[in-house]
């Protein structure tokens, strides 16, 4: 079963070019970090510390690789008023390659994970550091948001004085509305896979193993010109029911249902973008999973317009019990949607297990919507994911390799060999 909605592709390519006009990275930043400023101001924040690089990147056009995250030795202030200040364990090469940062930035102070020893109180040397710069931006008696930090450097900004509340909401407020920009670059990352699904399709074949197509996935991406693979899922057989969420070594054989998620970014933005194939022909208890799980899939793209409530769309989904899970909780993540761009899940969440939000989806929110459905025989399960743009009249997909049947591979007769 097919949606009626129809597939939206990058408009660009991945390169500069002197005579298309392609992403304009320059509005990209100014309005994202218009976006926090705004949303910050609407929260009466006087400020929020970033922490997370997903933030930091939106407030500063500024990145490091991943090699830092969630290492909180890397942060940006980005105040009410005035432009972001950066901590960053690079402070000259910034200034070469970010010159929009000029001199607002300097090297950050960091209990390294609690690698430095409690007795050297570095945390107080940070919270020193933020205090000066809160009194140079004139918010220092203004709450701070934070948007995730280690306890240690917490308190030590609460022993200056600082009144320390909520940053995050502000943030996810801010990019809730994804820019054309913004939009572009998922486009582009979903196109990414769309073409690693290609090479995944001729490679699954009696023999292969699971970790292999991660690697061909990863081989793919990289040369395409990703920055970073998050993950891939690649589930053959038995193993996709129930959902395992990870890879083994499991050798594939005919017969074989066979589902990967591809989680990578270009240019900071993700995709989350499952497809399922078959390791020969299917017998009809995996045909009736697939068809299954694309109805489902089908029923919230269609709901979906500016208006509707996220509980409205997650209501067209079954109850877990209807698919063979004890309850909402152990079936969390099944029949499930979430935002997506720099951050892998953002706002709107769709799911039966959080009703109540009260979440009315918006034109330019982009989100990915994932059902999972297991075959009656055990022999494996079907699970496809979709990525839609809100548009100010119903959606447009921009995950465009072939859903709307279950491809045959790696047999004599089948649709790829």
């Amino acid at each position: 079963m097919k949606y009626n909605r129809p597939h939206s592709t990058a408009a660009w390519g991945t390169m500069a070019k002197d005579w298309e006009q392609g992403i304009d990275f320059a509005r990209l930043n100014r309005e994202r970090f218009e976006r926090a400023q705004a949303a910050i101001r609407q929260a009466g924040l006087g400020g929020v510390l970033c922490f997370n690089f997903d933030n930091i990147r939106y407030v500063t056009g500024t990145h490091i690789g991943e090699w830092a995250r969630d290492k909180f030795d890397r942060y940006a202030l980005c105040p009410r008023d005035g432009l972001p200040f950066l901590w960053d364990p690079a402070p000259p090469a910034k200034r070469i390659s970010s010159p929009w940062i000029a001199d607002r930035v300097a090297a950050p102070i960091s209990i390294m994970q609690g690698a430095l020893p409690p007795r050297m109180r570095v945390e107080e040397d940070f919270a020193k550091q933020i205090k000066q710069m809160l009194v140079h931006y004139g918010i220092d008696k203004e709450p701070l948001g934070i948007d995730g930090l280690e306890l240690p450097m917490l308190r030590a900004l609460e022993r200056q004085g600082i009144e320390i509340v909520d940053g995050q909401q502000a943030m996810l407020d801010a990019r809730e509305i994804k820019t054309p920009d913004e939009i572009e670059l998922l486009k582009l990352a979903a196109g990414m896979v769309d073409a690693t699904y290609v090479d995944i399709s001729r490679a699954i074949r009696p023999g292969t193993r699971e970790n292999e197509l991660v690697a061909i996935a990863h081989d793919r991406l990289f040369r395409l010109g990703s920055e970073r693979v998050e993950c891939v899922n690649s589930v053959a057989g038995p193993r996709g029911k129930p959902h395992s969420h990870t890879f083994s070594d499991r050798i594939i054989q005919p017969g074989d249902m066979v589902f990967l998620d591809i989680m990578h970014s270009y240019n900071g933005y993700h995709t989350c973008y499952y497809r399922t194939f078959i390791c020969g022909e299917p017998n009809k208890h995996q045909i009736e999973a697939y068809e299954t799980c694309s109805k489902w899939v089908s029923a919230a793209i269609d709901v979906i317009r500016p208006g509707v409530t996220v509980d409205q769309v997650a209501a067209v989904w079954p109850n877990a019990q209807e698919f063979g899970y004890k309850d909402e909780e152990e079936a969390f993540l099944l029949q499930y949607g979430h935002g997506i761009g720099l951050s892998l899940w953002e706002r709107p969440i769709f799911t039966k297990r959080f009703q109540g939000q009260n979440t009315v989806l918006k034109e330019g929110m982009v989100f990915a919507v994932e059902c999972w459905k297991g075959a009656a025989d055990g022999s494996g399960a079907a699970r496809i994911e979709e990525e839609v743009v809100v548009t100010k009249d119903g959606c447009q997909v921009i995950t465009c390799f072939p859903s709307d049947r279950l491809i045959s591979c790696g047999l004599p007769g089948c649709d790829v060999f």
